[in-house]
């Protein structure tokens, strides 16, 4: 009983070490808004018999990212670091149950990324995502000291590349390319230097273009055969207009026909939509009905509020107190960055087609765990003390 009442105590004590002036309620209330317009837009689709599921449902997605958000802002992420190593295990056991048991499921894609537990589907890719980051950011803080060495850069990308290998047995490349940026993105701030980073970057020029080359000979085993289809289709799209890119095109006129104020206000909202020709609207494509029924205003709004979480990520990074948290910082803007990007440009056919969430606005449980997570994760980064004369962004970089 005693040992109880200390462990409450130090967990009274550590909550009280915060700087809750520091917490970013603003932040909340962005992904508060962003969930909000998610579940407006994923009620009209339900209501056009797109059966994205119930407003019961849209709440307690709301509700639940909410809790998550503010349960990982009071946890010291120093705290979860030291569970790295098993976090790390398990994460990647379940990528590769996807894949190597019977829990693995498609969902009606080619892709093996979800695991079926009767209750819910669990796509562990997501929760990838943010363990790798922490796992990146915990190992560059164990090395520090040995930072500058090869040694570093290739166990780093072991770490990444381990859950990736798995990633990329399920058929997802768009999730494999996420952890790849991040990764990147996380060595060019990590301080490891010029000297280790520039050899690299001298083979991997070349090495990249004869991938480029490879995938485009005949019997290539890099890519699927559909994804090599999506990357030609969009490299030709008028030859493939009825085919691979169909559903590209119908998204890209979806997209126009919503002109300056969107069709919600200016239209009946039981009349036929151009999205109704476009699949997946309710995760990959989710920009095509926002933009048809919203307008270009309306795309502006959300594309400002996703760009506050941006730029907070990198603010939190800056003004982080320790080299821990401005790596996890840098990893986890990185990984909003990449996948608004790549979210959209699908969308609006500049990138070829490809399976990425757009957080807080996708439907889909396991990218709304891992973005509400990450969301907590740096609101505690906000929070911290001071943790001494080695918390310097700047400094952070300039290892000796």
């Amino acid at each position: 009983m005693g040992n109880k009442i200390k462990e409450k105590a130090r967990i009274w004590l550590t909550s009280k070490r915060y700087n809750w002036r520091n917490y970013d309620i603003a932040l909340v209330i962005v992904v508060l808004a962003l969930s909000l317009i998610s579940s407006y837009i994923l009620s009209i689709l339900n209501v056009q018999n797109h059966h994205v599921g119930s407003l019961k449902r849209q709440i307690f997605t709301v509700a639940a990212g909410l809790f998550i958000i503010v349960l990982f802002s009071l946890i010291d992420y120093h705290t979860i670091c030291t569970y790295v190593p098993l976090l790390y295990i398990v994460t990647t056991i379940l990528v590769a149950c996807t894949r190597f048991s019977p829990l693995g499921t498609t969902l009606n894609t080619d892709s093996y990324r979800w695991l079926d537990f009767k209750v819910f589907n669990l796509q562990p890719s997501e929760l990838c995502k943010i363990v790798v980051i922490l796992s990146l950011a915990a190992f560059f803080v164990y090395r520090r000291e040995k930072l500058q060495t090869f040694q570093t850069f290739f166990l780093a990308c072991l770490i990444a590349f381990l859950p990736t290998s798995f990633i990329l047995v399920q058929s997802d490349l768009s999730s494999s390319v996420v952890i790849i940026v991040v990764l990147a993105m996380m060595l060019l701030s990590s301080g490891i230097g010029r000297k280790i980073l520039g050899p690299v970057i001298a083979v991997l020029v070349p090495v990249s273009g004869f991938l480029v080359w490879y995938i485009f000979q005949p019997n290539q085993l890099l890519l699927d055969k559909y994804q090599l289809k999506r990357i030609t289709g969009w490299l030709n799209p008028d030859s493939q207009a009825l085919d691979t890119m169909y559903q590209q095109n119908n998204s890209v006129l979806s997209i126009a026909s919503g002109k300056l104020y969107g069709k919600r206000l200016l239209e009946d909202a039981a009349e036929s939509r151009n999205y109704n020709s476009v699949s997946v609207t309710e995760s990959d494509f989710i920009w095509t009905p926002i933009s048809e029924e919203f307008g270009f205003i309306g795309c502006m709004v959300i594309l400002a509020l996703l760009s506050i979480i941006i730029i907070k990520c990198f603010l939190a990074a800056k003004r982080a107190k320790d080299y821990m948290g401005m790596m996890i910082a840098i990893g986890i803007g990185s990984m909003f960055c990449f996948q608004i990007f790549f979210n959209i440009g699908v969308a609006t056919s500049i990138l070829p087609n490809t399976g990425l969430p757009l957080p807080f606005l996708s439907n889909g449980l396991s990218s709304l765990m891992s973005s509400s997570m990450a969301v907590g994760i740096l609101i505690n980064i906000g929070i911290q003390p001071n943790r001494g004369s080695n918390s310097s962004f700047v400094d952070s970089l300039t290892i000796k």
